[in-house]
């Protein structure tokens, strides 16, 4: 899989803690075999997020991103759950 990364994901990754971009690397490997691995609990958005998946890493944080045609990702913002709640309603 091609994966990419936006300026705001590159820009809210430098801010994470370290515990969470540890867990990033390594899921990020699973992501890349299979974006759809149990591991990742995957999953649509709704609300103003609907054309967004999602993939789950600890502490309550996950991962944007769109899916593009074939075989790629665009890895749109990284944070907490929280973060996104209020542009899913």
């Amino acid at each position: 899989m091609i994966i990419s990364y936006s300026p705001r994901f590159e820009r809210s990754y430098k801010q994470m803690p370290t515990r969470v971009k540890v867990d990033f690397r390594e899921r990020i490997l699973l992501f890349g075999n299979n974006p759809r691995d149990a591991r990742l609990k995957t999953h649509k958005l709704k609300g103003k997020l609907k054309e967004c998946l999602s993939f789950s890493l600890c502490d309550g944080y996950r991962v944007l991103f769109s899916e593009n045609s074939g075989n790629s990702a665009y890895l749109i913002d990284i944070g907490p759950h929280d973060k996104y709640n209020k542009w899913v309603i």
